[in-house]
């Protein structure tokens, strides 16, 4: 204790003491703390700190009290004209506790009360006082937040709005109330018989017997044959400009996107940059593997698809002819939707083909019409009439403006677009020709339902090859291998046939293991040459081995036969096959 008392500054021991303030005689005289350690009793707390503990809660308490209270209870003293401290004129309501930092009001209220308050002041502005909460008083001062609201909405909480507005579940209510009982179950006739949903309502009004003949009245019927006659009539119309249309041959396109640009101006034209591939690099550059799975199906065409293209070097569009009519351009790499539906032919699709660009492309009907379309506008730009179905169509390599057909007549013929005119006609087969492929810029080759394949050279009306042999079948598909050295044919006698693309010299190698028979199923080959690929009859794509020449797998994709595929040029394992159910579908 000696050392507290020496530890004591000078300050306090020479700052004097203010004289107390005199109290009022009714006022309770507080009793003081003695400073003297004698007459406490001995504890082992000599720093007294239990006592400064117990000190400390009290005399922040009665500042808290004297602030609260000081501008009603602070007097001055009429003779010394200093201000005395007075009781509290008022006690803390019920329920109000006094603490460090104010008072605290002690109320109760469930977790879905304080959820549903909460969620009505977010939405509506205002919620429950919760001092007038447990009280139930609907007084617009018993609301906090915009009171106004309150009002209007009649002190509504979101969990009561749920059902409507008060006014509607009032009525509800009522109406509830007025429904009759529901009946016992066990009794069928008489009263207290089982109604259950047909039960009506309190003061309803039966329907009247209605009296008089049952059914549409004269003037209902003359106006129904009034409304017949004139769909009839509206019918023939149509029919008649149908037929019209045909007969003119008019040719439309419908755009089924929202807008032909985006936000930089570019159309579907533009080669996308977002596809997750180099679609402006080298097709073939990446190894390549067997499809596994199909991740999207392209529907729209109501017939059997005939042909499907992919645009040139980067194939982001997909091109489909069918037998319904229509060629539609669909989107491979962003929503997979129809972008554009092209209409002009009166029968079912031949082929079509994409020029070297993919600006134009050209389709072949049964009709017996070849008509140029412009890929980005939806134009046609041309329309070649012929005497005979063209069967294949097929752009030369360095030209756009030059394009081969094969026709039913056992003709191929040469048209130049520049002028609209036939240049060439190459005439040595002696049937109906299904295929023209061109194995450098220079030569091409032909097969024909006559059973052989003919070789070439452009412009040039005279066969430099004639490949025939006496069990060979007619080939309606043929397609040249990525690296430019072979020919694959599709046989009728279920397989595939292979020929030096420079001698047309026929390889020992023989695909086998599919059935095409009575079916043109397209040939394809994967980017990179691995694998060749082929449709058949009963809706499978079969992979062989293109070294080993074995059957690598044979993959169900469709219901009906697998009239065309094409590999993606620049995917590892992805194919578009084209069915006889007109379904497009892209596999990878």
């Amino acid at each position: 204790m000696d050392a507290l008392s020496a530890y004591r500054s000078d300050s306090e021991e020479e700052t004097p003491q203010a004289p107390a303030a005199p109290l009022p005689q009714d006022a309770a005289v507080p009793q003081e703390d003695s400073d003297s350690d004698s007459d406490a009793p001995p504890t082992d707390d000599v720093f007294q700190l239990k006592n400064m503990e117990e000190r400390a809660p009290q005399a922040a308490s009665s500042t808290v009290a004297v602030q609260s209270v000081a501008p009603s209870v602070a007097e001055r003293a009429p003779d010394t004209g200093e201000l005395v401290k007075a009781e509290s004129k008022s006690a803390l309501p019920s329920g109000v506790r006094q603490t460090l930092s104010g008072t605290v009001e002690e109320t109760t209220m469930s977790d879905f009360d304080f959820r549903n308050q909460q969620r009505t002041f977010e939405m509506l502005g205002y919620a429950r006082n919760p001092s007038e909460y447990a009280a139930a008083s609907h007084a617009l001062n018993s609301y906090v937040g915009d009171k106004h609201a309150a009002q209007a909405m009649g002190g509504a909480t979101m969990a009561e709005l749920r059902g409507g507005t008060a006014s509607t579940r009032a009525a509800s209510r009522a109406m509830k109330k007025r429904r009759k009982a529901n009946g016992d179950a066990s009794i069928v006739e008489g009263e207290g018989a089982y109604l259950g949903p047909w039960a009506g309502w309190e003061g309803e009004q039966a329907t009247p017997e209605v009296k008089g003949p049952i059914g549409p009245t004269p003037e209902e019927l003359a106006a129904a044959e009034s409304s017949a006659k004139q769909r009839k009539q509206e019918h023939a119309k149509l029919e008649r400009r149908r037929a019209m249309d045909m007969a003119r041959g008019t040719e439309k396109s419908i755009f089924h996107g929202t807008s032909m640009y985006d936000y930089q101006g570019r159309t579907y034209m533009h080669i996308p940059t977002d596809a997750g591939t180099n679609l402006r690099g080298e097709p073939g550059s990446q190894q390549c593997f067997i499809p596994q799975t199909c991740i999207h199906t392209w529907t729209g065409h109501t017939k059997a698809i005939s042909g499907v293209r992919l645009f040139p070097q980067s194939g982001h569009l997909l091109l489909s002819g069918s037998m319904d009519t229509k060629v539609k351009l669909w989107d491979v790499y962003h929503q997979g939707n129809c972008l554009r539906t092209f209409l002009g032919h009166v029968k079912g699709i031949r082929d079509v083909q994409f020029n070297n660009s993919g600006t134009q492309f050209l389709s072949s009907g049964y009709d017996q019409v070849v008509k140029l379309w412009d890929t980005e506008t939806g134009a046609c730009l041309q329309s070649f009439p012929l005497e005979c179905v063209g069967n294949c169509l097929v752009y030369h390599p360095r030209s756009n403006d030059t394009f081969l057909t094969g026709t039913s007549d056992k003709r191929i013929l040469q048209y130049d677009l520049r002028t609209k005119q036939i240049t060439q006609e190459y005439k040595e087969h002696q049937g109906a020709v299904n295929t023209v492929t061109f194995t450098d810029p220079d030569h091409f080759v032909s097969t024909s339902d006559d059973k052989s394949m003919r070789a070439w050279d452009y412009d040039i009306p005279v066969v430099t090859k004639y490949i025939a042999d006496p069990h060979m079948q007619s080939m309606p598909a043929v397609s040249l291998h990525p690296d430019e050295k072979w020919l694959a044919g599709q046989s009728m006698d279920n397989q595939i046939l292979v020929f030096n693309a420079d001698t047309y010299k026929q390889s020992s190698r023989a695909f086998k293991g599919h059935s095409v028979t009575g079916f043109a199923c397209q040939i394809g080959f994967s980017p990179d040459g691995r694998f060749l690929s082929s449709g058949d009859s009963q809706g499978h794509l079969v992979f062989w081995d293109w070294d080993k020449g074995n059957l690598v797998k044979r993959l169900p994709t469709h219901k009906d036969a697998v009239a065309c595929h094409a590999w993606l040029p620049h995917e590892t394992s992805k194919v578009v096959t084209g069915a006889w159910d007109g379904l497009l579908k892209l596999w990878t």
